[in-house]
């Protein structure tokens, strides 16, 4: 901050005695305070939220600086006194003069460690400078800038900020009431001999120092206010994206645990079917055993099969099964690769060019693999009908000679299927992997999606025997006496 009288070029020594000692330390008015918070310019102050400390890096930052601006304050004093510009008389001693100077400066090296303590200990010195003419007035004035802008924008009790804050200013002022004060009667009679403006000379100069001070702490305090206001607002947006990251998680999980469990009850439901075959065949090669050995064979050839099948589903249920279920999983599905047409008829119907190839020679899947296969399907061709934004839909079923593949193919968006939590990706790789398979999800080259899914396919030892499906008593008693025939 600087006097009227040394704020502009240059002046000659007795110029600048000729006028009033108008001392424009940083003063900021209450009035600008007010008009500040009637502005709406900050949210409201939550009072409880503590700003946390200045890290090591911003610590050491703050010990250069204040070392850095205390070495250029001494500089400018040594100049100012080899030039003999004393704009508010003859000064004391040039050790009094450092001691000054190095006592405003100095304390911004922990500025925002000790904020108050900071403001508090340069604007004491501030003001004893100027009480002994002893002011360097080019970097006191911003180490006071300094000082009352760190206490707005880190002090971590926010009404002892404001108070402090305000405080100060009006003590700058009321000392600046002061100063002029005592410096009227010492006004030479020539001092405004080339004044020719309409408001006094005196007056104009009170004015003029009123408001450049009160812009000076204006802008310090609405800095320090923004500056709090905004690390808060950092403060809580960071801790709306932890939530939000925690949140994602947790419905990641969810629907892992969700889509294992639908997983599992499916493989049940084949399970128990198989074990319901081997029930059947057992009973009755139990009763033709002793009568025709080739039924009882082709019987324990049944349920060998039947066995194994029922092995392989067991292990990989196991596979996906945890320990802790969700009691409104979805139900089953009952939909195999034999229904993948009426998927592709669904596009065509919501206005898709579908087309579906089948290649290879068909072969009998276990149930679990068809059902894999055919919910693979259909969340791809679903996701092409949501999302994609698509007009071609291709979907191929390839029987190889140990795997079977499905591949959907479209001409939409090459990315963004999933929604936002990824949750059809995630189902689709459960099923996948539950089956020892491969899943391949992701933009082509050339433009739009692919999924490609391929499932192995276990050869059994003996020739395969086709399982007997029993779904009700009836059947199964019929299938009995056939065999005890």
């Amino acid at each position: 901050m600087s006097d009227t009288r040394g704020g502009g070029p240059a002046r000659t020594p007795r110029r600048a005695a000729a006028r009033p000692p108008d001392r424009h330390w940083p003063a900021r008015s209450t009035a600008l305070v007010a008009a500040w918070h009637r502005s709406g310019m900050t949210v409201a102050p939550r009072e409880e939220w503590r700003r946390p400390g200045p890290t090591a890096q911003q610590r050491r930052n703050d010990l250069w600086i204040g070392l850095a601006v205390t070495g250029l304050a001494v500089v400018s004093l040594t100049l100012t006194r080899s030039a003999g510009l004393f704009l508010l008389g003859s000064p004391p001693s040039g050790l009094e003069q450092l001691f000054w100077t190095v006592a405003v400066t100095l304390p911004l090296v922990g500025r925002r460690r000790w904020p108050t303590a900071t403001l508090l200990i340069v604007a004491v010195a501030f003001i004893a400078a100027q009480a002994r003419s002893a002011p360097e007035t080019q970097l006191s004035s911003g180490a006071l800038f300094g000082a009352l802008y760190t206490v707005g924008a880190w002090g971590r009790h926010r009404q002892l900020a404001r108070r402090l804050r305000i405080g100060v200013i009006v003590t700058m002022f009321a000392w600046l009431g002061i100063s002029y004060t005592a410096s009227i009667e010492h006004i030479p009679p020539d001092a405004f001999a080339d004044a020719a403006g309409p408001v006094p000379p005196v007056l104009a100069a009170m004015v003029t120092g009123v408001l450049l001070n009160g812009l000076f702490f204006g802008f310090a305090y609405f800095f320090g206010e923004t500056a709090w206001v905004a690390a808060r607002r950092e403060h809580e947006l960071r801790e709306q994206a932890e939530e939000l990251r925690r949140s994602q998680t947790e419905a990641r999980e969810r629907a892992v645990l969700g889509e294992r469990v639908r997983i599992a009850r499916e493989l049940h439901d084949v399970v128990a079917h198989h074990v319901s075959v081997m029930g059947v065949q057992a009973s009755a090669c139990r009763r033709v055993f002793d009568r025709d050995q080739g039924k009882a064979r082709t019987a324990l050839t049944a349920i060998e099969q039947s066995a194994r099948t029922a092995v392989d589903e067991l292990r990989r249920m196991l596979g996906v099964l945890r320990a802790s279920a969700s009691a409104d999983a979805e139900p089953p599905a009952t939909g195999g690769v034999e229904r993948i047409g009426e998927l592709v008829e669904r596009a065509r119907a919501a206005g898709l060019t579908a087309t579906l190839g089948v290649y290879g020679d068909a072969v009998a899947l276990p149930e679990s693999v068809s059902q894999a296969a055919y919910r693979v399907t259909q969340e791809a061709v679903t996701n092409t009908l949501k999302h994609a934004g698509a007009n071609l839909l291709d979907v191929r079923v390839r029987y190889l000679a140990h795997d079977v593949e499905v591949d959907v193919t479209d001409d939409g968006r090459g990315g963004g299927r999933a929604n936002a939590a990824g949750l059809g990706l995630i189902g689709m790789r459960e099923r996948v992997t539950a089956h020892d398979g491969d899943l391949e999800a992701g933009p082509r080259a050339g433009g739009g999606w692919r999924v490609r899914a391929r499932f192995p396919l276990a050869a059994p030892a003996d020739p395969p025997v086709e399982p007997q499906r029993e779904p009700v008593d009836g059947r199964a008693v019929a299938a009995g006496a056939e065999l005890s025939a």
